[in-house]
């Protein structure tokens, strides 16, 4: 008999919408884990995320009884300071962003500079100014690499929505006329990350999110087969929209976490 766990390796989950809302965990998302504990799955939950660190997103979990260690974590921070070290070790970088991304790169041995930067790097900045997207979009017009950790336009907030990384990043590119590389959901480069991070090929893995526009088209950009849950984003009502909009197809659907974790158990 054909089972899940003889089809696949390891799973990539996304966390805001998939295994919480805001602070409020999702209904089966303890279960779901300490299921996947037992069955010895390999996982990570991967964030576009780039604000916290591992350390902060595994303690966040753990608040909401979901347990978790700063090494199941996968954030675009730790991605994107992973790309630049393959691609520019050791460089100066101006970053527009917060904490966790300022902490990752500087793990990976880059210099964080205000002047003369060989990368502009831009994520969620909730202390965004005038200056210093003026000095970021210099620095991309003289010629430093952009890129951007994620391109999430807006951010679950309180009930409503704030804007993300990628509202400041449509402000740089349109000012400085250049694409920034995305490193996030949905693209395949976050997801891959987290694949080498457990040593898996994109054939042996499954990525699980509730977003078709991002968990669902980053997963089929890496090759690997997807899983979609209503928990969230996209529901039974607008998922042919969001179909036509993403331009691909789950691989699994699944109403929510209860319904995948008997998937799994089989």
């Amino acid at each position: 008999m054909t089972t899940m766990k003889s089809c696949y390796k390891a799973l990539l989950i996304d966390l805001d919408g998939t295994i919480y809302h805001g602070d409020t965990p999702i209904e089966g998302a303890s279960a779901l884990i300490k299921q996947l504990k037992e069955q010895q799955w390999q996982y990570r939950f991967v964030t576009n995320n780039s604000s916290a660190t591992p350390e902060q997103v595994a303690a966040r979990l753990n608040r909401m009884g979901i347990a978790a260690e700063p090494g199941d974590v996968c954030t675009s921070a730790q991605a994107t300071a992973h790309y630049i070290a393959a691609n520019k070790p050791g460089a100066n970088v101006l970053v527009i962003g917060e904490h966790g991304l300022r902490q990752a790169l500087q793990d990976n041995g880059m210099t964080l500079v205000d002047e003369q930067p060989d990368v502009v790097v831009q994520g969620i900045d909730r202390e965004f100014t005038y200056e210093k997207g003026a000095k970021a979009v210099q620095a991309i017009r003289d010629g430093a690499l952009f890129i951007m950790t994620n391109p999430d336009l807006l951010l679950p907030a309180n009930g409503g929505f704030i804007p993300g990384a990628g509202s400041i990043g449509a402000m740089l590119k349109a000012a400085s006329g250049i694409e920034p590389v995305v490193i996030g959901k949905p693209s395949r480069i976050l997801i891959q990350y987290a694949l080498d991070q457990l040593e898996c090929g994109s054939e042996q893995a499954l990525v699980i999110g509730d977003n078709m526009l991002t968990d669902i088209r980053s997963g089929v950009e890496a090759g690997c087969d997807t899983v979609l849950l209503y928990t969230g984003l996209t529901t039974p009502d607008n998922v042919d929209e969001y179909r036509k909009l993403s331009g691909c197809e789950p691989t699994y659907c699944y109403f929510d976490l209860a319904e995948l974790a008997e998937a799994l158990q089989q």
